[in-house]
């Protein structure tokens, strides 16, 4: 299996993929004007504007069900891979991949918005629906179906087991249980909410995702205050390895560069196509706002949460650095023991577990007998995290299948539900090598589809910003934008050729602002 895995992870992580992922998401910060600074302030206030019906879910709820996706393993053991393969250079990559990504997050979550529709009386959206409209014929049809398929198998599958090895080896670290209890514990917790829908994930993921990453900023915060001196070095650290410069981590900047935009892309997901999936349930008056919101979170889960993770490792010491053969660069001797009783050195949830038992308890050195403040919180920090994105995963994986069988054939729903907690509990006692390769072959997958996708139908998204943009000039506020596309350069946009109009004629519904004829 290892051997397949790596295979066709090497064809799909080339070099093309790496580099192309940051040349789109430069091309569209240029073609909007680096809007992810112009808009940075909007972004933050429509976050918090209050729509929603019985069919979709409000902005916030949406950011909350595309973070609880976003924020996860990636954050936490997702940064200190990267450091162990790339360096502490490494973060710059995973910082410019962000910044740059908030323009691919725009663009498809605002097709998933232009292309949504009511299905099962909830809003569905995402990359196969703004395919299969967006292209059109039978090419469009046969794409979106491809798509689809690949994303039930990376978030029904591929992805789940790298979440749930993540809290088994957070948990086992921190407390004396075996592997297969906390599997079984997850499944029966992953069970309990995802047979409700998305309106039960959402609920989940807005009361857990906003406070846990709050409280662990607050935590990482804390650490710089209290190695404070060693601040402007850190940094200086970071710029000097990204670029070569650090003479002893010369040697590795391709390989850098390389894992810094892999982990970066598995972590804010921007250009994925995972983050439209929620984009396209909510409820908002223009495409372009609920674009906004999700560019947002990019920011919010690689600029603050995975800043956080680096923070606390960097500073500390507590990490490895491989030479790219079976030698370190830097060994502090840091390691995490497998289910089987070997030792594993790469980057794992210990790195950060010992750089916060460093700062609270004064660990000046790694030593896996001991258990203190950083080992229990970075467990329940994982464990929400990564619970809260197998759920998103599952709305994902969802939402697919039922673009596929157009809500025939209900059983469906069930099987995938089964199949998602059986790979999460096969994450829990299978090697952390082998669930983090699985997951990379997944979101590989899905980010070769949906970058040349929105490359293909970037224009309705570009005109969507145009149009919020004058309709923000002209009325002051971009929070009484109300999209009306023309059905000539627009087309296959059925619910805001016909359903959104259809409402706001309704006598019971007006929407804040506006003065809308009623029929």
């Amino acid at each position: 299996m290892q051997n397949i895995v790596d295979f066709f992870n090497g064809l799909v992580w080339s070099p093309p993929l790496v580099y192309g992922l940051l040349a789109v998401g430069l091309y569209f910060s240029l073609r909007m004007r680096f809007f992810q600074i112009r808009h940075f302030k909007e972004m933050i206030r429509l976050m918090f504007q209050g729509e929603k019906s019985p069919v979709g879910i409000s902005s916030f709820q949406a950011i909350a069900v595309s973070l609880s996706g976003r924020v996860g393993t990636g954050n936490i053991v997702g940064v200190a891979t990267a450091i162990f393969i790339g360096g502490p250079g490494a973060i710059f990559w995973m910082w410019l991949i962000a910044f740059l990504g908030a323009g691919s997050a725009f663009v498809e979550s605002t097709l998933a918005q232009i292309y949504k529709q009511n299905e099962d009386n909830q809003y569905r959206g995402g990359p196969a629906y703004y395919i299969e409209k967006g292209i059109g014929g039978k090419i469009g049809k046969i794409y979106a179906v491809i798509f689809a398929l690949v994303t039930i198998l990376a978030t029904g599958f591929l992805l789940p087991g790298i979440q749930s090895n993540s809290i088994a080896g957070s948990m086992t670290n921190s407390f004396p249980m075996p592997h297969w209890v906390v599997g079984a514990g997850l499944v029966l917790l992953v069970g309990i909410v995802i047979f409700g829908g998305i309106k039960s994930i959402a609920n989940v993921a807005t009361a857990v995702v906003p406070f846990m990453a709050v409280v662990y900023v607050i935590v990482a915060i804390i650490v710089v205050i209290i190695n404070i001196q060693d601040v402007p070095a850190m940094f200086g650290l970071i710029f000097r390895s990204a670029f070569g410069m650090e003479q002893q981590f010369g040697g590795i900047v391709g390989g850098m560069i390389a894992i810094g935009v892999q982990r970066g892309i598995y972590s804010n997901e921007a250009g994925q196509g995972t983050g439209p999936h929620a984009a396209g349930a909510a409820e908002v008056s223009h495409p372009a706002k609920q674009g906004l919101v999700q560019s947002f979170s990019v920011y919010v889960d690689t600029l603050f949460v995975c800043t956080a993770t680096a923070l606390m490792i960097l500073m500390t010491g507590m990490y490895n650095v491989s030479d790219g053969g079976d030698g370190f660069i830097v060994d502090s001797g840091v390691y995490q023991e497998s289910p089987g009783g070997e030792r594993n050195y790469s980057g794992t949830v210990a790195y950060t577990q010992a750089g916060l038992d460093n700062t609270f308890h004064g660990q000046e050195t790694f030593n896996p007998d001991f258990v203190g403040f950083g080992s229990y919180f970075i467990t329940f920090a994982l464990l929400f995290f990564c619970y809260t994105t197998i759920l998103a995963y599952y709305y994902i994986a969802e939402t697919n299948l039922v673009y596929i069988t157009r809500g025939r054939w209900p059983i469906m729903k069930t099987l995938l539900g089964l199949m998602l907690v059986l790979s999460a509990f096969y994450g829990t006692v299978s090697t952390a090598g082998l669930a983090w390769d699985m997951g990379d072959l997944g979101v590989g997958l899905m980010a070769w589809l949906n970058v040349i996708a929105i490359l293909i139908l970037q224009k309705p998204a570009l005109r969507a910003l145009k149009d919020f943009e004058q309709q923000k000039k002209q009325k002051g506020s971009g929070k009484f934008a109300i999209y009306r596309p023309d059905e000539g350069e627009v087309k296959n946009a059925g619910f805001w050729h016909h359903d959104y109009p259809e409402r706001l004629r309704q006598e019971d519904y007006q929407y804040p602002g506006e003065d809308i004829p009623k029929k």
